[in-house]
């Protein structure tokens, strides 16, 4: 609307472990000022990391979120093996494959089920929808019981897992709950995936487009979460350990966490990212979903990074499934008398073949590095981690730059709800959780 003023300000974001505000400015019809202010106190995981035996460093890594703990002990690990030259067996990056499915099955349904859902149907939260949506809140609640069973069964537990070490485990899961744990996947997929799928197939999705870099992991031989070369959509690809040279990180004033920005800034990281440039080596269950969502790749509308969780959902348990069948055809060996884990204070360290290493993996909300100098006692000297949100911060103030001047005609509740509900697509973590904006308007 021409000539409106609008001062939107969002005070202490709920639902979330931290704070944050959102401010936009809008004069005379002229969108002034964007931020998405972040007012959580910083958190020193990297100087905690300093002066650590790499042993005890991969378990103060994976406390850094409760919810992606996997993927920090995976990039944690990573960053470790690489420093050492250490090259796991294919037994030992299978098995954290599967864990890495399971961590991204069990983050993507608490986020598109428990909180983006209650967004298409007027509803603070999802406890409204346990009596209106019984059967899809039993489908959410049996997929990510299913999600903790496997990390249970593998490594202890899923938040700050204890088996999961530097060059193997320290316990190894046996075929036959390897087997049992198969059964369930199966079921899931017959089970909770159609009904899964019926539901968000329904919902109607904001119309809203923006372009921008896309950031994520790639593997000519599958659609990778653990391992692979990194791509930019913009600037193409390059190695884990070459990410200073796409990626860096700033400090802005109106926020404590940083923004980092690429060769072509800002970008987003995350389930749409991974999507937009790895859709051909999805599976096929996978692909079908993404069909029957009529969701097409590339989609260039965030609202869409929703939709690209749910398909990731179905690609994870059609993965693991997949990942199980080979491990018992071939046979779980016990790997630890020829190459006993790198696990505690008294391990035997191998030579330090390199001073440094990266380990890059894609968490849940995407792109997650880990970059550690160890010294030749075993010791880290240095550590540098990025984390999805801080990657995707900026590009949410620009998706909101562009959003803002294209809904001002829309009445106060609806631009609130666009507003919320566009944050909320990125599944961000300011405190390692997920938020829900309140939304004043002043003036």
């Amino acid at each position: 609307m021409s000539g409106k003023d609008l001062d939107i300000y969002v005070h202490h974001i709920t639902r979330v472990e931290g704070h944050g505000n959102i401010v936009v400015d809008v004069k005379k019809g002229e969108l002034k000022e964007v931020k998405l202010e972040i007012i959580e106190s910083p958190r020193f995981f990297e100087a905690m990391l300093v002066g650590r035996r790499f042993p005890e460093a991969v378990h103060i890594a994976c406390r850094i979120c409760g919810i992606c703990s996997i993927s920090h002990t995976a990039a944690s690990i990573k960053a470790v093996e690489d420093a050492l030259g250490i090259k796991p067996t294919w037994q030992t990056e299978t098995l954290r494959k599967i864990l890495m499915d399971a961590e991204m099955l069990d983050s993507h349904a608490l986020h598109s089920f428990f909180l983006a859902a209650p967004d298409f149907f007027g509803v603070p939260s999802v406890i409204p929808m346990v009596s209106t949506h019984s059967e899809v809140i039993k489908t959410a609640i049996n997929l990510k019981k299913l999600a903790h069973d496997i990390c249970d069964v593998m490594v202890g537990r899923h938040t700050h897992p204890i088996s999961m070490v530097v060059d193997g485990f320290t316990n190894l899961v046996t075929e036959e709950q390897m087997e049992e744990l198969l059964g369930k996947i199966k079921q899931a997929q017959k089970e909770d995936v159609p009904r899964m799928l019926d539901f968000f197939s329904k919902l109607k999705f904001p119309q809203f487009e923006r372009r921008t870099n896309y950031n994520c992991l790639v593997n000519p031989e599958e659609y990778p979460f653990y391992d692979g070369m990194i791509k930019s959509s913009e600037a193409g690809v390059y190695k884990p350990r070459d990410y200073k040279q796409k990626i860096a990180e700033r400090v802005v004033d109106h926020s404590t966490a940083k923004h980092a920005f690429g060769p072509v800034k800002p970008y987003m990281v995350g389930a749409l990212a991974r999507f937009n440039t790895n859709y051909k080596q999805l599976l096929p269950e996978a692909q079908k979903a993404a069909k029957l969502l009529k969701l097409e790749a590339p989609s260039y509308n965030p609202y869409h990074i929703t939709l690209a969780q749910v398909v990731e959902i179905v690609h994870c348990l059609e993965s693991m499934s997949r990942h199980i069948e080979q491990l018992l055809s071939r046979g779980i060996k016990d790997e630890r008398a020829e190459r006993p884990p790198l696990a505690g204070w008294s391990a035997k360290l191998p030579p330090v073949k390199k001073s440094w290493g990266v380990g890059v993996v894609e968490a849940p909300r995407g792109l997650l590095i880990h970059e550690y100098r160890i010294n030749g006692n075993g010791a880290i000297d240095a550590a540098n981690c990025i984390i999805p949100t801080a990657q995707n911060l900026a590009n949410i103030e620009a998706d909101m730059r562009e959003l803002v001047p294209q809904i001002l005609d829309r009445p106060k509740e609806e631009i609130v709800q666009l507003l919320e509900m566009l944050v909320r697509s990125y599944d961000p973590c300011i405190s390692c959780s997920c938020h829900l904006l309140k939304v004043d308007f002043v003036g």
